[in-house]
């Protein structure tokens, strides 16, 4: 296989996959928050803000929270590399950031010997998803955008604000 500058961590050797032996490092106390952004048309942001982010379905925040932490919890079921684990905190955030723009941020913690990056940024994409599908009867104009990793502490990296600081 030809050597590049850049190595990946999920293939071996002979360039297939495979899951990371972590079985060597030391379990430490690890963070990551990423954050998904859901942006409405404005005359639906003023209406599920006037309802108090109720919709037909139910309370629409409430709702994307359990969902979103059901996903953190089965992340290593939907990732193929990902490793289960034991998750420790998992909490959101969620509120408006713009007029028209839902801010959904999801924390999770854990000591382990393996971050917890794909775990939050799965948790506020699912989060986000479930919105929109609460949401999707007043518009389909609705959109998910940005989905971002803002923190990760605990391993080799550092993340802070979205960019990696040693």
């Amino acid at each position: 296989m030809k050597k590049n500058a850049i190595s990946l961590t999920h293939i071996d050797a002979a360039g297939r996959p495979r899951m990371v032996d972590v079985g060597v490092k030391s379990a430490t106390s690890r963070m990551a928050v990423a954050q998904a952004v859901v942006r409405f048309p404005a005359a639906v942001a003023r209406a599920l803000k006037r309802d108090g982010m109720r919709a037909k379905k139910g309370p629409i925040i409430d709702t994307a929270i359990i969902a979103g932490t059901l996903a953190v919890k089965r992340t290593h079921e939907l990732i193929p590399f990902c490793h289960p684990l034991a998750i420790e905190r998992c909490d959101f955030s969620v509120g408006f950031a713009a007029p028209t723009e839902l801010s959904i941020c999801c924390e999770v913690a854990v000591t382990h010997k393996t971050g917890v990056e794909m775990e939050a940024l799965t948790g506020a994409s699912v989060a986000a998803l479930t919105v929109y599908d609460m949401c999707k009867a007043l518009s389909h104009e609705i959109v998910i955008g940005e989905v971002r990793l803002l923190e990760k502490s605990g391993g080799k990296t550092r993340v802070r604000g979205g960019k990696a600081v040693r």
